[in-house]
């Protein structure tokens, strides 16, 4: 198996509006909007570096929330996007805490209902 195989993820919501303003609100930056027939906006992205990006995405029949996925954003100490979540609509089901040599994490719950990771080394 390569290393790092994520190569992209999709994070499907009903309200792109609302998802759109948690994701910007939580990480601090803004998304764009991708050249589809579908309604998709990428997070930041820069293919000459390794790791991934991928998409907030609204289509129908594809409910959001109550998947078995979860994707682990990256950030320099998880805490700081931890203390945005609530002001931004969402909920924290699991603060920040350490999972030993690997750094820490934190799960939160967009307005969506997508839970998600936040994982840091600090």
């Amino acid at each position: 198996m390569k290393t790092n195989p994520v190569g992209w993820f999709e994070i499907y919501v009903q309200d792109m509006n609302r998802a759109k303003a948690f994701y910007e609100t939580v990480f601090d930056g803004k998304l764009e909007k991708l050249p589809s027939d579908l309604d998709m906006w990428t997070f930041p992205m820069d293919m000459t570096t390794s790791g991934c990006t991928g998409a907030l995405i609204h289509m129908p029949g594809c409910p959001s929330g109550g998947n078995s996925t979860l994707v682990y954003f990256s950030c320099d100490d998880c805490a700081v996007e931890e203390v945005r979540v609530v002001p931004a609509g969402g909920s924290v089901f699991k603060t920040k805490f350490s999972i030993g040599d690997y750094g820490f994490i934190a799960l939160v719950t967009d307005t969506e209902g997508n839970m998600i990771g936040l994982h840091s080394m600090k």
